[in-house]
Parts: structure tokens; C-alpha cells; sequence
């Protein structure tokens, strides 16, 4: 007879007797949670391979150019290189030390700094000013914009003789050149990062009530630093562009007028110099723009490091 304390257990059919069979269901309705298994190895994290660049090192863009001399002192040496086309360092060396001696390198190179610095400022002025008023104003941009798009088609070298017919030959016209070509690569880096600037932003500071100045500070300035030294990094190159370009028309003075001048005669050493020196300052103030965007826009992570 059975206990009338103990729960009868409802017969179940064979089929479901067993090692595979389905959980009694308790009276409460819930299947118990089977208890965790002990012991259990997960299996092992693959660790993966790094996708970027890797980690910058001090100098490292140095490796290129260092390569690029090598070489071209190795070719000299083995006589595969013909001097009277194009001299090797050590004779280039030679010429550069000769020409420092009796002060014309240094004469020469202060005179183009001096054109290349004042048409990248002006350049810089003018293409930033210009983008701001494009950029900032629906207006603007439909004044500006047009006419900065039909320059940027037409190469600066195309308008010397009306830069010529209308300032000159003199220093005026020079720097001229030199700042269009700098003002039209500002503006279009910089405008475009302007433009670029997340709208959800800009509804933000609408709503916080930010007034024009904080609106200036806070969102145009950040979002248009990027552009703004992607702009200056190719002005900059731009500036010695057109620098090579003005001081081979009616120079007295100036490394391209150097240069020139040693085409007459046949001087490679003394072309290769002024070339050397065109690269030299080209490389140091693109290196210096990148080392003020680092420290500009230290709080960005990005690939660059």
C-alpha cells in the first residue's frame, strides 16, 4: 500500500525511459537549470595580427632619403653615373663648400626663404579668410567658391604673362605667384573640413545656446584644425613649387637664378646643389608642419601615431 505522503510517480512510457530521456517537469511548472560543468577548458584566444602600421620610430623617415644618397654615392663610385651628367656627392660637396666659402649659397638661399615665407603667409591668410567666409556662409560660398574652382584650374605658370603685364618683373609678382598657389590649396582643404563638420554638432550648440564666438571655438575650430594642416603641409610644398618657377624669369638673385646661371656654363655640380637645397628645405618644413599638427591634434588617434 502506498504512503499517502509520498507523491505517486506517473508512469512513463518506455520510449522515453532512459539516458536520453526529456527532464521530469516539476509541479511548479520550471525545468531545472542543469549545474555547470567543472572543469571545462575554452579554448585558446588566437591572437591576432596587427592590422596598422606599426609603432612610429624617431627619425624613421629619414631611412629614404639616406637610401636614396647611398645609392646614388654607390652608382658614382662604380663609374655608372657619367659626371658630366650628373656629379657625385662627394664632388657636389665640394661645389657646396666653395660656393658657402665666397657667400653665394647663403646669399642665394636667404633671398628665396624670403619669397617663399611671405607667399606662404600671404597665401595661408588669404585661402584660410576665404574658406572661413565660404564655408561659414551660405552666401559666401556662392561668391567664393566659383571663382577659387575656375583658378584651381588654371595653373599658375599659365598666368605669369598677365602677372607680368600687371606687376612686373620684381618681387611683387614673385611672391604673387607663389601665394596663389598657396591660397588656392588652403582653401580647399580647409573648406572642405569645414564643410565636413557633422551636423549634429552644430544642432548641439544650438540647442546649448552657444554664442558665435564659443560656436567658433568649440566646433569650427577643431573640426577644421585636420584640414587646415593637410592644407598647409601641401601650401608649404607649393611655395617651393612656385619658387623654382619665378626665379628663373628675370632673377638677379635666388637659388633658381643660381641654378640658371650654371646651365650656361654646363655646372651640374653647381644645378645639383640648388636642387639639393630645394629638397633640404622642402623636407624640414613639411617635417616641422607635421611635428606642430602632432602636437595641434594630440587628442586624435589615429594610424599617423
Amino acid at each position: 500500500m502506498t504512503d499517502a505522503l509520498t507523491p505517486v510517480r506517473e508512469a512513463r512510457p518506455a520510449a522515453l525511459e532512459g539516458p536520453h530521456a526529456p527532464p521530469v517537469r516539476p509541479p511548479g511548472g520550471k525545468v531545472p537549470e542543469a549545474p555547470p560543468r567543472t572543469g571545462a577548458r575554452r579554448p585558446a584566444r588566437r591572437r591576432g595580427r596587427r592590422l596598422g602600421p606599426g609603432r612610429a620610430v624617431p627619425f624613421g623617415r629619414l631611412l629614404g632619403p639616406v637610401l636614396l644618397v647611398a645609392a646614388w654615392w654607390a652608382a658614382s663610385a662604380a663609374g655608372w653615373l657619367d659626371p658630366r651628367i650628373l656629379s657625385g656627392p662627394g664632388e657636389v660637396l665640394a661645389t657646396a663648400a666653395d660656393l658657402v666659402a665666397d657667400g653665394r649659397l647663403q646669399g642665394n638661399v636667404l633671398i628665396s626663404l624670403q619669397r617663399a615665407g611671405l607667399g606662404l603667409l600671404f597665401g595661408v591668410v588669404a585661402g584660410v579668410g576665404l574658406a572661413l567666409l565660404a564655408g561659414l556662409s551660405r552666401s559666401g560660398e556662392y561668391l567664393v567658391d566659383g571663382p577659387l574652382q575656375i583658378k584651381r584650374a588654371i595653373p599658375s605658370l599659365a598666368m605669369l604673362p598677365l602677372l607680368i603685364l600687371w606687376l612686373g618683373i620684381g618681387e611683387e609678382m614673385k611672391v604673387t605667384v607663389i601665394a596663389l598657389g598657396v591660397a588656392v590649396n588652403m582653401y580647399i582643404q580647409v573648406h572642405t573640413a569645414l564643410t565636413g563638420i557633422d551636423s549634429r554638432h552644430v544642432e548641439l550648440a544650438e540647442v546649448l545656446g552657444l554664442g558665435r564666438g564659443r560656436f567658433l571655438r568649440k566646433v569650427v575650430l577643431p573640426g577644421s584644425l585636420p584640414g587646415f594642416f593637410v592644407g598647409l603641409r601641401l601650401g608649404v610644398t607649393s611655395s617651393w613649387l612656385g619658387l623654382i618657377v619665378v626665379e628663373q624669369i628675370n632673377a638677379t638673385s635666388g637659388i633658381g637664378y643660381m641654378m640658371f646661371q650654371a646651365q650656361q656654363y654646363a655646372q651640374s655640380d653647381v644645378i645639383i646643389v640648388g636642387l639639393v637645397a630645394y629638397g633640404v628645405f622642402g623636407f624640414a618644413s613639411d617635417a616641422l608642419v607635421r611635428a606642430i599638427e602632432r602636437r595641434a591634434l594630440s587628442w586624435r588617434r589615429t594610424l599617423a601615431g
